[in-house]
């Protein structure tokens, strides 16, 4: 896939440099684009988790401290949030793939997978970011530690049949005004019955 994009890029005369650049700026916001949901993500406002580069940074420490495959580096990052967040696929392979041109990654390859380990240039960019790295991680374990003391089966089951309800109703056909306006009352009574509690 990524060596379609590549031959785009070249076709279109820009450089590796230029090619750079250009990821850089499509995807300068938080942690190229992630946002991070908040509990259950229904209902919870979205905000970003990563600030600009720091998911890159999480990445290159993550393969320095012991080298992983794509879907590992995925899974270690939601392990740390309590599972209250993990990066997609869409986000971690392309940043490896920076990381690789950056030469701060290397990749080996054990069948259809990449093993991916941080290249002594790599080591000296996170030596040289540790106060960043140190408050990035900082915050990454506090999430963790908040999104796990909120953690409740029941509650995740609540919500889920909630959503599963919601999406079922509106999936049978159009709703007149009377019936949007019950379902309405009842997710504001359920909302103020929680808050009382």
């Amino acid at each position: 896939m990524f060596g379609y994009f590549r031959e785009m890029h070249r076709e279109q005369g820009q450089s590796c440099h230029e090619q750079r650049e250009e990821f850089r700026r499509r995807h300068r916001h938080g942690g190229f684009g992630e946002r991070w949901e908040g509990f259950g993500g229904f209902g919870a406002g979205r905000e970003r988790f990563f600030d600009s580069g720091h998911l890159r940074l999480v990445i290159l420490q993550l393969i320095a401290d012991k080298p992983s495959y794509g879907y590992e580096i995925i899974k270690a990052i939601e392990e740390r949030l309590a599972g209250s967040y993990a990066p997609s696929p869409g986000v971690v392979y392309p940043t490896l793939t920076l990381l690789e041109e950056e030469g701060f990654a290397s990749s080996s390859a054990e069948g259809n997978k990449k093993l991916y380990a941080a290249t002594e240039e790599g080591r000296q960019h996170l030596k040289a970011n540790q106060p960043l790295l140190k408050a990035i991680f900082g915050r990454i374990d506090q999430a963790g530690r908040a999104f796990g003391r909120r953690r409740s089966p029941q509650i995740k089951r609540a919500m889920t049949n909630l959503m599963l309800a919601l999406r079922m109703r509106v999936s049978r056909g159009d709703l007149s005004q009377e019936q949007l306006s019950k379902i309405s009352e009842a997710i504001d009574a359920a909302a103020r019955a929680i808050d009382e509690v």
